[in-house]
């Protein structure tokens, strides 16, 4: 059976990255059936990055390229009604979705105010973690969002960056149903790998006060997570 990697979940979520989040979900909508295992070391997945899958002994890297060679292999048609022009907005998302991962991250790890609750909270969940272990690992995302360039920002400039991004998913959003209509697309996945990564985390960031004061986004989010967290 198709083997899910991916970071360990928290705060109610299967993995507390948007990117293994992400291909849970895009799974789960799809009904492909597979067996989830979460790592805290990456370093032996494809370019030392989580999620990947491992598929009839095919190890695959990368969300993108994860569900590509899902929807060649099987066949899926979780996107097969979509236009030329809806399938160009999902690929703007999903760049802007990698621009919001730096924002989520640098809440999480680099500002002062935040990390002390995720720490405690990983830690909570996850006993075998230690705070040194944790120091290392904030240690090294710091040396990260500095060559990427949102470690350079002020904490202002940072958020602005990720409040414009979820802006334009608040404006994407409808009221009622999914991105491209009644039923959830792949995009809905990729949307929902990352509000749910803010909206359950019970830590104060202006990205999750953005998100609780947005509707839609909270229905979007709890719709796809009461999908998604059905048993198989």
């Amino acid at each position: 059976m198709l083997t899910l990697y991916s970071y360990p979940t928290l705060f109610g979520v299967a993995d507390n990255n948007g990117y293994g989040l992400k291909v849970f979900a895009f799974l789960k909508l799809a009904g492909v059936p597979f067996v989830h295992e979460h790592l805290f070391d990456a370093s032996a997945a494809p370019r030392a990055q989580l999620p990947y899958i491992v598929d009839d002994g095919e190890t695959i890297g990368d969300s993108e390229t994860v569900i590509a060679h899902l929807v060649r292999k099987y066949h899926l048609i979780i996107d097969a009604a979509l236009t030329p022009a809806q399938r160009m907005t999902d690929h703007l998302v999903t760049r802007m979705l990698d621009d919001l991962y730096w924002v989520m991250s640098y809440s999480r790890w680099k500002d002062d105010r935040y990390f002390p609750a995720f720490r405690d909270g990983f830690m909570a969940q996850h006993a075998q973690i230690d705070a040194a272990g944790l120091n290392k690992a904030r240690d090294y995302n710091a040396q990260r969002y500095y060559f990427q360039g949102i470690g350079r920002y002020t904490p202002d400039q940072a958020y602005a960056r990720g409040l414009a991004d979820l802006q334009v998913l608040a404006d994407l959003i409808p009221a009622d149903g999914y991105v491209h209509g009644v039923t959830p697309t792949s995009v809905d996945a990729g949307i929902y790998g990352f509000i749910a990564n803010i909206h359950f985390f019970p830590i104060p960031t202006p990205l999750k006060a953005f998100v609780s004061d947005h509707p839609n986004l909270v229905r979007h989010c709890e719709a796809i997570h009461a999908m998604v967290s059905k048993k198989s």
